[in-house]
């Protein structure tokens, strides 16, 4: 362990980075508390998003790193503002005209649409949990609700009574002059409708610990701050509810950057330390935009588990977190080969290097070995090759070119050659162009096949792509441009895999037959 740890100590991967930063913290003595506290937060609105895994995902190797360098204890809360109001209903769920009764009323009291639970927050936040525990996250679970209607955030919602004008202070600052005159940071919520109230105080009671305002039909009201009567404006909110459960560790993302010190000074004006922050880029969609849940562009969770494992989207999501990054489908090839790329580099790997390698963080230091025999970008052109439409049809391939590889003892390669039939059908095979080869290309892959045809030696990759570049190297300058024509005229794609590798996996006989139709013009 003392090795383990000195190596973190000096680790440049970010988690490290981030949890020796938190460590500091506590240098002088450890938090009265007990444990260091981690948190995010998550708006049950809709249902929980790749937005969501990633916070939690990154949020987990910070606190699993921590725990390497630091004996105090952690714990991870997953908070939901599920007594936000409703503001307007979301377009995929049933039962819309009921949602349309209830609108800004705290989502935990609005019916819920799918009539499964007492209340579309309590529905939503129960697909929160079960996302989470489905990826075997390590959480307590808060609900806003209960935190107000308890007395758990009582104390602090006096202290914002004590310090209303301060508090207003900082977030007058940050409104255009016309909001300014109808701000509050309480939202009370109305007695007899439910809904929750945007409307300005007309006295905050310091000494009863009451607020007293007029509603929209002009009638006056006054209710105690205390009991769940009242709740904070999003951003107060953010900063008192760091106060309330003294939280060591938010991250968030690069749009909420602007409000940090929003937030880190309502926390400090209720009597709290402001938290570490770790601010994280956004992912963009295909045509570079930001990936919003309620446009539905980009890539969703249950799409990238689709074609792909979750390991490999916890490796995009390792990747250079304060990068934006596209995030759509043709990322996914990539991040399962480098996922599995680095699992086979871990076992070989010193504590320096294991510590910077991905996978140590995807599975916090208990790390798998890899059983793919096939890289997963060869499995598509295999599929393309063969017109796979269920994966035994690619068995047959694997096992012949590893003939110890089986669906037993290979899970990983089983489950790739699944992902890999269907993503090739859904977006390879849409997409698929051949061309018709140049006299020079028609040239050299006759050669090609005639070397094929007279083959005798084993399955063996380098000695194959040896044959290859040797055809390409007498013809083409660049000798990228042949390989380009291999994919092109024999695979309809731009790019494509080592062919020496493709062909020890295809076939030797089955690639000189694939070049005389490609030749004899089947594939236009």
């Amino acid at each position: 362990m003392s090795d383990l740890r000195d190596a973190a100590l000096e680790s440049k991967a970010w988690p490290f980075e981030e949890a020796r930063r938190l460590a500091k913290r506590y240098e002088k003595a450890a938090p009265e508390k007990g444990f260091v506290l981690f948190e995010t937060g998550y708006g049950p609105s809709g249902l929980p998003h790749i937005g969501t895994f990633g916070e939690v995902l990154r949020t987990t190797m910070i606190r699993r790193a921590f725990e390497v360098i630091s004996d105090i204890p952690t714990r991870l809360i997953c908070f939901s503002d599920d007594m936000d109001g409703m503001r307007k209903v979301p377009g995929n769920v049933p039962n819309q005209d009921l949602l349309k009764e209830n609108l800004h009323r705290p989502l935990t009291s609005v019916p819920d649409p799918f009539e499964q639970f007492d209340s579309f927050g309590d529905h939503n936040n129960a697909m929160l949990r079960r996302f989470l525990d489905t990826f075997g996250f390590e959480y307590d679970f808060y609900s806003a609700t209960e935190f107000y209607a308890t007395g758990q955030f009582d104390e602090v919602l006096k202290r914002a009574v004590e310090k209303y004008d301060d508090v207003m202070k900082v977030m007058l600052k940050s409104l255009r002059e016309e909001r300014q005159q109808t701000y509050s940071i309480f939202l009370p919520i109305h007695p007899e409708t439910g809904r929750v109230l945007y409307v300005p105080m007309k006295k905050v009671d310091r000494e009863n610990y009451t607020v007293t305002f007029d509603d929209e039909e002009g009638r006056e009201w006054t209710l105690p701050v205390t009991g769940g009567h009242v709740k904070l404006q999003w951003k107060p909110d953010f900063g008192a509810r760091w106060a309330a459960l003294d939280v060591d560790f938010e991250m968030y993302g690069k749009d909420h950057s602007t409000n940090t010190p929003i937030y880190d000074r309502i926390c400090e004006i209720l009597g709290g330390r402001k938290p570490e922050h770790f601010t994280y880029e956004l992912f963009l969609d295909d045509k570079g935009q930001k990936i919003s849940k309620s446009s539905g562009n980009g890539i969703s969770i249950d799409q990238w588990l689709t074609y792909a494992s979750t390991e490999s989207l916890s490796y995009f999501m390792f990747q250079k977190p304060k990068t934006a990054k596209r995030m759509y489908f043709d990322v996914i090839p990539k991040a399962m080969d480098e996922y599995h790329q680095q699992l086979r580099a871990y076992a070989g790997q010193d504590a320096k290097a294991r510590l910077a390698n991905p996978v140590w963080h995807i599975h916090a230091g208990d790390v798998p070995q890899s059983d793919m025999v096939v890289p997963f970008s060869m499995l598509l052109n295999l599929a393309s090759v063969s017109g796979a439409e269920d994966k035994e049809t690619l068995w047959g391939f694997i096992r012949r070119y590893a003939p110890d590889a089986s669906a037993e003892t290979n899970p990983q390669m089983d489950q790739a050659a699944g992902f890999a039939v269907r993503y090739y059908n859904d977006f390879v095979k849409p997409e698929k162009t051949f061309r018709a080869p140049t006299d020079l290309e028609r040239e050299a892959l006759i050669e090609l096949r005639d070397i094929l045809r007279a083959w005798d030696g084993p399955l063996d990759d380098e000695a194959l792509q040896t044959e290859v570049y040797a055809v390409g190297k007498e013809r083409f300058e660049p000798l990228r441009a042949w390989f380009t024509a291999l994919y092109e005229v024999l695979l309809g794609a731009s790019q494509g895999p080592r062919f020496g590798g493709f062909i020890a996996l295809y076939g030797v006989a089955e690639t000189a037959d694939l070049i005389d139709d490609a030749l004899a013009g089947k594939f236009l």
